[in-house]
Order: structure tokens, then C-alpha cells, then sequence
């Protein structure tokens, strides 16, 4: 539903306008701020629904910004950069980017992305408390438990997660990881996944614990014991 506000934190004037139009040409409401302090200014005073972020800002960057719009609260953020490589994407995303759009991009993909965050950061159910084995997430609070041991999640490795405590036991191929977990592809040769499955499996095996994020060769993952 357009309507939401949206800041765009936006050094280049070409692109800022660009942006804007695009969005107010949709039914967005939009501010605009050219650097990072005055993008968290505006954030404070006048809370936005989404966050368009460019990274390489004057003064205060673009992922320190990330980082504490991420301290402040759960607005989607999407970063824009012209760095394309997987390790900054990775970088962007654990700051606490909810996309990633690399310059030069389409009005178009711009837009399709601001409706997804949107459709993603909606409500749809009740939270609810997974199990399997020993391993618990709670879809309210985003907490996760191995046994009575808490585990600290990112945004993203906590959709992942959820995305195998849903489908335990049944072996999810890298596609469907992709489409449901950050919605679009980052290119066949990325290792974005392994990337993510590593953090998991670090945050829930710890003190001789049993792995339960199996890899199928050649296929993908499986959330199963032993």
C-alpha cells in the first residue's frame, strides 16, 4: 500500500532526485537528507517506514549509519553502492541492510524491492515457537535457544534459520534459499549461502553440540539430527 514514508540518505543529487520522483510518482511519502547525520536526524524526528541508504556517504558512511538505524530499531534498509563484490554485500547485510541494490539499477528493480521490504516487514501471523531436536525459535521475540542456551541472530540469519526449522528434514536446493530468504539472486557463483550456513552452524554448536544444518552435495541444505 503506497502511502509509507520513506528517507532517502543520498550524497548524489542525480540519483537523490531520481529516486525521489521515482517514489513519489508511486504514492510515497519521501524526505531526503545528503549525509549521514542529518539522515539520522530525520530518522529520529520523523521515524520513516523504509531507509534508501547510500553507503559510500560525506562523513558518517553509509554502514555506520546502517548499524545504528539497525541500534534504534527494525526499519528496512536498503543500501545503495557501487560496490559489487559478495564480500561487500556481506559486509552491507551484517550491518543490518535488509537488500542490497548496486549502482547503476532500474527505477523499476528499485521500486519491485521497496514493495518486497514492504511485504516482508508486515505481519502476516501470530508468533509462534519452533522446535526441533533441541534447537527452539521463537518468531515473536526472533530469539533462538539450543537447549537452555541463548543464541544472538542477525536479521538474516535468523530468516534462514526460520526458513529450516519450517521445512525440517526436507532438503532445500540454494534457489529456494535464495527466493526466500533475501528475495532475488546474488549470481549462480555466489557463496553467500555457505557464508550463512557457516554463522549458523558456528552459533548453534558450540560446547561439542550436535550439527543439525547438514549439506547435500550439489543440492543444498537439510535441517536434521544426526
Amino acid at each position: 500500500m503506497a502511502g509509507e514514508r520513506i528517507l532517502i540518505i543520498e550524497d548524489e543529487a542525480r540519483i537523490a532526485q531520481f529516486v525521489e520522483r521515482g517514489l513519489i510518482y508511486e504514492g510515497y511519502r519521501v524526505n531526503v537528507a545528503r549525509d549521514g547525520q542529518t539522515g539520522l536526524a530525520i530518522a529520529r524526528d520523523n521515524p520513516p517506514d523504509l531507509v534508501i541508504l547510500d553507503w559510500m556517504l560525506p562523513g558518517l558512511d553509509g554502514l555506520e549509519v546502517c548499524k545504528r538505524l539497525r541500534a534504534a530499531g527494525d526499519v528496512p534498509i536498503m543500501m545503495l553502492t557501487a560496490k559489487d563484490d559478495i564480500k561487500d554485500r556481506v559486509i552491507g547485510l551484517d550491518a543490518g541492510a535488509d537488500d542490497y541494490l548496486v549502482k547503476p539499477f532500474s527505477i523499476d528493480e528499485l521500486m519491485a524491492r521497496v514493495r518486497s521490504l514492504f511485504r516482508r516487514s508486515t505481519p502476516t501471523s501470530r508468533p509462534e515457537i519452533l522446535r526441533f531436536a533441541d534447537l527452539t525459535l521463537d518468531t515473536g521475540t526472533h530469539r533462538a535457544y539450543r537447549g537452555e542456551r541463548a543464541i544472538d541472530l542477525t536479521a538474516k540469519e535468523y530468516e534462514l534459520l526460520e526458513l529450516f526449522m519450517r521445512n525440517p528434514r526436507q532438503v532445500l536446493t540454494r534457489d529456494v534459499i535464495f527466493d526466500r530468504v533475501w528475495g532475488y539472486d546474488f549470481g549462480g557463483e555466489s557463496n553467500i549461502i555457505e557464508v550463512y550456513v557457516r554463522y549458523l552452524r558456528q552459533k548453534t554448536e558450540q560446547d561439542e553440540e550436535s550439527r543439525l544444518i547438514h549439506t547435500v552435495r550439489g543440492v543444498g541444505y537439510v535441517l536434521r539430527e544426526e
